[in-house]
């Protein structure tokens, strides 16, 4: 069966910024259980995976505009330190995660820490970057009813919601 939209797939990854190895499921030995289509992936990634199978590797390199975006230049914004999780705790050049108001989550990079302020890069912090990820599938079936409902795949090990 071939990746597309609305089929779910499982894969492990190695993602490397030039040259250097910044992230990798298995390190964690945990791989990644995606429903295509549905925004879970950065659109780069996920347009390479379509029509894969089962069983193949492929490297796949991803521009800025298919990533995480273009750098923008004026985009460090000052908060409150009550709206940033362990605000004390952090330093310029730290990335944390904020809670958005209209919801979900984005990363951003501390620039300064002030008394009772930080600044942030809103910028995620591989914006700007060609990513490349080196991606072994190993399943691609259809998805459950439940998981067309929630908009996610389930793992097989996953507790139910």
């Amino acid at each position: 069966m071939k990746a597309g939209k609305d089929k779910v797939i499982a894969f492990h990854y190695t993602l490397t910024v030039n040259g250097e190895q910044v992230e990798s499921s298995h390190e964690r030995d945990q791989q990644l259980w995606i429903l295509l289509g549905h925004g879970q992936l950065i659109p780069g990634l996920e347009t390479a995976l379509e029509g894969h199978e089962a069983g193949e590797t492929l490297a796949v390199d991803v521009s800025p505009e298919e990533g995480y975006g273009v750098r923008q230049e004026g985009q460090v914004q000052r908060l409150s330190k009550k709206y940033v999780p362990q605000a004390n705790r952090l330093k310029p050049g730290d990335v944390t995660v904020l809670r958005m108001k209209e919801g979900g989550q984005r990363a951003v990079t501390v620039h300064k820490v002030g008394m009772s302020t930080i600044d942030v890069d809103m910028n995620h912090p591989m914006a700007g970057q060609t990513l490349h990820f080196d991606v072994s599938i190993s399943e691609v079936r259809e998805p459950t009813e439940d998981e067309l409902k929630h908009g996610h795949a389930h793992a097989p090990d996953a507790a139910a919601h």
